[in-house]
């Protein structure tokens, strides 16, 4: 496998969790209507792979079939865990991340998986040889669920465990953008570690385990 290609950086759409808010409203991207500043949905421009910020008549003009194939896809709502799962050390050795959290989304226009991870610096990017992706990853029954551009796979491994999960591309982010602002030192601070656990607590609140995955656990 080739070595891992990096970048880092912080997508348009979520640049309040990477610094101090600015005192305007939040706005909606495409028509300018105030948006909450929290609860509201996002699309992906996927020319750019930026997120833009949307007021909910926008977004129902991208969240209907027919609309996935164009400039804007909107990020669905959707939270699903795989508690049946068969990653383990060994399979995160595979992916050469080097910290405890990781996210892929498939790039629709370049065909291929990307993995990010959170950092100092934001959200940095490790590219995987699709012969890794398969191993690791896609025969898993929530990669077969994972929709192109707007979900992300979310693995958190810890204490000598891996979790698994499909959630909307914008938590990640929100995430990144949260330890950015949080990082201290080599292992983030207590400060960091505890935002993590937070985030993690709710996200296995919200997850669902999808009728695939149930039928496999049962079937193993």
């Amino acid at each position: 496998m080739n070595a891992p290609l990096a970048r880092t950086g912080t997508p348009r759409g979520l640049h309040r969790f990477a610094g101090p808010r600015a005192p305007r409203p939040e706005t909606c991207e495409l028509c300018g209507a105030v948006v909450p500043e929290d609860g509201h949905r996002h699309l992906v421009e996927t020319e750019k792979r930026a997120l833009v910020c949307a007021c909910t008549a926008c977004t129902l003009l991208f969240d209907r079939p027919g609309a996935a194939t164009g400039r804007f896809r909107a990020v669905p709502d959707r939270w699903l865990t795989d508690p049946g799962h068969r990653l383990d050390d060994a399979a995160w050795e595979l992916l050469r991340i080097p910290v405890g959290v990781a996210f892929f989304f498939r790039n629709a226009a370049l065909d291929r998986l990307v993995a990010l991870y959170p950092s100092p610096a934001g959200a940095t990017e490790s590219e995987l040889d699709p012969d890794t992706w398969q191993t690791v990853l896609g025969a898993g029954p929530l990669a077969a669920l994972l929709e192109p551009d707007v979900e992300a796979l979310l693995l958190r491994r810890s204490e000598g465990r891996i979790d698994c999960y499909l959630v909307p591309i914008d938590i990640c982010y929100e995430l990144v953008g949260r330890m950015r602002l949080l990082w201290q030192g080599f292992d983030g601070g207590a400060e960091a570690q505890a935002a993590l656990r937070t985030f993690f607590e709710q996200v296995e609140r919200r997850a669902e385990v999808p009728a695939e995955a149930a039928g496999k656990a049962r079937t193993a």
